[in-house]
């Protein structure tokens, strides 16, 4: 399972990303890629902290989409006035997220993450 190759790519290809990563619905990151010039606003922000709290509001989402019979839960973005987070299924067990800088470019990376999630698949499959 490479998945570091992927991560990089995200955050390299987006203005404004500080960090990728796949998660479980566990709240544990399978693995992390983080921008260098970010580490000090990753860390201020507490970002592993705050995607654990996010996976369980993107869990509660999944359930409430499937109480509802909306479908499946594809892709949920949580916007605050520090950080922008956009988080997109890989499988019904493993998520992908990216956090971005409030003026980083938000359409890149929901489609680089789109293009993104089939790879990850893959190699979790």
């Amino acid at each position: 399972m490479a998945f570091l190759p992927h991560l990089e790519s995200v955050v390299t290809q987006v203005d404004g990303a500080i960090a990728c990563s796949v998660m479980g619905f566990d709240g544990i990151a399978v693995e992390t890629f983080q921008a260098p010039q970010s580490a000090d606003l990753a860390q201020q922000i507490e970002l592993n902290s705050a995607w654990v709290e996010y996976g369980n509001a993107l869990s509660q989402l999944k359930t409430g989409a499937d109480l509802l019979k909306a479908g499946t839960i594809a892709e949920v973005s949580i916007n605050t006035e520090k950080l922008v987070t956009l988080m997109r299924m890989v499988t019904p067990e493993y998520f992908v997220v990216l956090a971005l800088k409030p003026e980083g470019n938000y359409g890149k990376g929901r489609y680089v993450l789109r293009i993104t999630a089939p790879k990850l698949k893959a190699e979790l499959t």
